[in-house]
């Protein structure tokens, strides 16, 4: 069995498909979440600016903490270090450069988003991302696998001998997973809105105050850091090298308790988001639902909030 082509040619162009995939990732977020601020009554006129400083962030992110924990094999041959079109880019180095971007140029271009709604509305798009990634990055890079295996699921890699756990599957389809599980979490705190008034009228799910913010983003790190934690405990088993998997491990762990301290923090404005009853009689966003305001408890009443996005569209 043939590795998977990793590059072609077109005349006298070489094209690696490692390039074309995150091309193609990159392309998917940014219609995603064009998508999922347009949903909300959100401008996204903004997003492709955005993107564009992002992508440069990441990339350059991820490959320096890919060359910092790979240290002595790029200082052996220091032309490599800009061969990223050869794989060779990590996932937390690119979020640790990526996120601050984003989060200043959305206060920047977007100052009526409050920052944790945007984090709920961008965990689900970076958990898709992620999925699409794996498919289209890894997975068609130059040793691309995992952890030598005989078993039934191994596969050739080029670069490397022998099958291969597919480590990059594994985690698209981890990925997704936890993807489905943000939007399912999405509709659920959509629906378990307050559904009464103050004047005893009925409230439905596109005229309630908005759900706190940060549950999703809380959710979606915890399970994020547990599939991280995992890769390397049951996939890689070090193959990416001890320093990159003891740092891809704690991170995951920081993420666990990072995520879950957030979570914590959001159940008293949980709770008093369920026993509110909204005065119908205030302002409200323009699709009819509660508006919103970044506010400390993160809970979102009609009588406390100014005209804003609604919360009509909080699952897709």
């Amino acid at each position: 069995m043939r590795p998977i082509p990793v590059a072609f040619h077109i005349w006298f162009l070489e094209v690696h498909t490692y390039g074309i995939g995150l091309a193609l990732t990159f392309w998917f977020g940014l219609r995603y979440t064009e998508r999922r601020l347009r949903e909300r009554d959100y401008p996204a006129e903004w997003v492709t600016g955005m993107f564009v400083w992002v992508i440069v962030a990441a990339i350059l992110g991820a490959r320096a903490m890919q060359v910092l924990t790979h240290l002595s094999e790029y200082t052996a041959h220091p032309a490599d270090i800009i061969a990223v079109w050869q794989g060779g880019l990590s996932s937390f180095g690119g979020l640790l450069a990526a996120v601050p971007v984003a989060i200043v140029i959305q206060r920047r271009r977007c100052p009526e988003l409050p920052g944790l709604r945007f984090a709920d509305l961008m965990a689900p798009v970076l958990m898709a991302c992620w999925g699409v990634g794996r498919l289209l990055g890894p997975q068609l890079m130059v040793a691309g696998g995992g952890a030598r295996t005989d078993a039934w699921y191994g596969m050739y890699y080029a670069g490397e001998i022998g099958r291969r756990v597919p480590v990059p599957i594994f985690q698209a389809i981890s990925d997704f997973a936890i993807f489905g599980i943000l939007l399912l979490v999405e509709r659920w705190l959509r629906d378990r809105g307050p559904r009464v008034a103050s004047d005893g009228s009925t409230l439905t799910a596109v005229t309630a105050p908005l759900p706190p913010t940060g549950i999703i983003v809380g959710l979606g790190m915890v399970l994020w850091g547990i599939e991280r934690f995992l890769d390397e405990q049951l996939w890689l088993h070090g193959t990416d090298g001890a320093l990159g998997s003891s740092l891809v491990q704690l991170a995951g762990l920081a993420l666990i308790v990072a995520g879950g301290a957030l979570i914590a923090s959001r159940v008293r404005p949980y709770r008093a988001w369920r026993a509110s009853h909204p005065d119908p009689a205030a302002p409200e966003g323009p699709a009819g639902g509660g508006a919103e305001a970044d506010d400390p408890g993160g809970v979102v009443t009609a009588e406390a909030s100014a005209p804003g996005p609604s919360s009509s569209a909080d699952g897709d």
